[in-house]
């Protein structure tokens, strides 16, 4: 939605009603990715795009429809065969589409969510898609990293649906959530979709070895914006990290500072130190430890841990600043292997992320979810 939210807003603030089509799920090769969307408005004017031409004629019909009628609809649109399907996808793919009518009555938050992504605050739109009472298709909720407004029918459901709202928002990822009907996390009868405005966060990995590869694996798949880099140009290749999506040639103090001056770092940004080279990792701690980010970890044994934090303390770093640094990096998980220990880092970046305590779930009581 990102994409006509200027287009939305300029019509909801006239006081006009608009369709608006969102992708909110995919499979096989769809064109376009989940919070895709078109925007019809009025006058027939159309913004946007959610297949790349292919079922825009449909989504535009079905748009006017819903508007008129002001009752969404979630439609499935793939391969033709037998009839299966509404539309064909000449690239053989499935793509959902919800269609919903926008205005101040159905979306009176629309103002606020526009105002966070004009100002850069995280906000995520949640909307009911699928309910097994249909009264509740179409409620909205809006949630931020620390507030919400609007409900989506029960505390139960704000409670549930806000918490995994805010997983997905501060990965940066869109993607529709599935309850039981009164907001139970096992069970059917109720879909959601988040759709998040917020870039996902960056993890940067230095040290172009095989444990960086693993990490590289791990950062993307829990979502991350993984950059790794080297000074050493034998190493650092996009064949030996195909999961990151850059591969950087450079000394890391040196990226890493002017990525930091160029305003590409912040609060979510993950730092995972893998050299465990002292002329490598002290420059680039000396810079990572005075920025503030959400995770600075670095490898090395207990004998390289305590070196190094002599070399860091010769080099001006404060006791404060070095309790930031997570080193020896990860959680004790008993790890071995590259995978293992991408693993270990992983669960205390996020257990850092969380406030987890990093301690089996069946040792614990109350809530999981603090």
């Amino acid at each position: 939605m990102r994409d006509v939210l200027d287009d939305v807003f300029r019509r909801w603030s006239a006081g006009e009603t608009v369709g608006l089509g969102t992708v909110v799920a995919t499979f096989s090769s769809a064109p376009r990715a989940p919070g895709a969307a078109m925007v019809v408005a009025p006058d027939g004017t159309v913004a946007g795009s959610v297949s790349g031409g292919c079922v825009e004629g449909a989504v535009y019909e079905l748009a006017q429809e819903v508007v008129a009628e002001r009752k969404p609809v979630l439609q499935r649109y793939g391969v033709t065969d037998d009839d299966a399907f509404a539309v064909g996808l000449t690239c053989g793919g499935i793509i959902d589409i919800y269609v919903e009518h926008v205005d101040r009555e159905s979306m009176p938050e629309l103002g606020e969510v526009v105002e966070s992504v004009r100002g850069g605050e995280p906000v995520a739109v949640v909307t009911i898609i699928e309910h097994e009472r249909e009264g509740l298709v179409g409620e909205h909720m809006i949630v931020w990293p620390d507030r919400t407004a609007g409900s989506l029918g029960s505390s139960r459901m704000d409670d549930a649906v806000a918490d995994d709202a805010r997983g997905l928002l501060a990965s940066g990822r869109t993607g529709t959530l599935h309850y039981g009907p009164d907001g139970q996390r096992r069970g059917e009868g109720m879909a959601v979709f988040v759709n998040s405005f917020e870039p996902p966060p960056r993890l940067l990995v230095f040290g172009a070895i095989d444990f960086a590869a693993a990490m590289a694996r791990m950062g993307a798949y829990l979502g991350y914006q993984v950059t790794v880099c080297d000074a050493r140009p034998v190493f650092a290749t996009t064949s030996r990290f195909p999961d990151a999506h850059d591969v950087v040639v450079d000394w890391p103090h040196r990226y890493l500072k002017a990525e930091a001056e160029a305003g590409r770092i912040d609060r979510r940004t993950a730092i995972a130190v893998l050299t465990h080279d002292p002329k490598f990792d002290v420059p680039l701690l000396e810079v990572a430890l005075r920025l503030d980010v959400g995770y600075v970890g670095a490898m090395g044994s207990r004998k390289t841990h305590d070196d190094r934090f002599a070399r860091l303390r010769e080099a001006g770093i404060t006791e404060a600043e070095l309790d930031r640094l997570s080193s020896p990096i990860g959680l004790d998980l008993g790890a071995r292997t590259p995978e293992e220990t991408a693993v270990s880092i992983a669960a205390e970046i996020i257990a850092l992320r969380w406030g987890g305590g990093g301690k089996r779930l069946a040792e614990l009581s109350g809530r999981i979810h603090g």
